[in-house]
């Protein structure tokens, strides 16, 4: 087997970075039938959008209007409706607060590339996108690491970890300074970044040129 790396810059409050995945995991499903011999290793990475933001996050219509101003929330009708086109039901009114995600990245961080941090992943992106729930929280993010396959214990100290904390800002201020500027951005094999959550059949293509491209010494 071939090995492909697929490395993706993520925040789990952007929206678009959730289609991202839902596109990701398609071009996985087309490179399965395509390139059967390549096995990929997706690995996520923190970014955030918001790395001002306080501890205890903010509440939401205060950080809608301060983005996008009067009439702010009409600027995710768009997203909703693409969303639904990738299986996710968006419940951008049900969420009330937005919050600083630092700790909550670190259950990411801390998840074995695969099937563990993809399962993760996942969790958080529905609590807050489709439950509209509290990432700021401890008892509701051990809450969803439980969901994910986490012991909640093994939870609850890394949600206590401050040097996890610590190494977590550092992946985002890492980031930044690669040159990322918005979210998702996907890597592969460490030669060929897309920006942006590319459909499928564009996320294949990457992939393609990637896996084709010369090995760098």
């Amino acid at each position: 087997m071939k090995t492909l790396t697929i490395d993706v810059v993520s925040d789990i409050v952007c929206p678009w970075c959730y289609v991202g995945k839902r596109r990701l995991e398609r071009a996985l499903a087309l490179l399965a039938v395509q390139h059967p011999d390549v096995d990929p290793e997706v690995s996520w990475h923190t970014y955030q959008l918001n790395p001002d933001l306080p501890p205890e996050g903010m509440p939401r219509v205060d950080y809608v209007f301060n983005k996008f101003g009067a009439g702010g929330v009409a600027k995710y009708e768009h997203i909703a409706a693409v969303g639904k086109q990738v299986g996710i039901a968006f419940a951008f009114d049900r969420i009330t607060h937005q919050p600083n995600t630092v700790v909550a990245h670190s259950l990411i961080a801390v998840s074995e590339p695969g099937m563990a941090q993809d399962a993760m992943l996942e969790a958080l992106f529905k609590a807050y996108f489709v439950e509209g729930r509290d990432l700021t929280e401890a008892s509701v993010l051990m809450d969803i690491a439980e969901s994910a396959g986490m012991d909640r214990a093994v939870a609850e100290a890394h949600l206590q970890n401050s040097a996890l904390h610590s190494q977590t800002i550092d992946s985002d201020k890492a980031a930044r300074e690669m040159g990322i500027t918005g979210v998702p951005f996907f890597i592969f094999n460490r030669q060929v970044g897309l920006s942006g959550a590319h459909e499928a059949e564009t996320l294949l293509q990457g992939m393609e040129e990637a896996m084709n491209a010369p090995i760098n010494d």
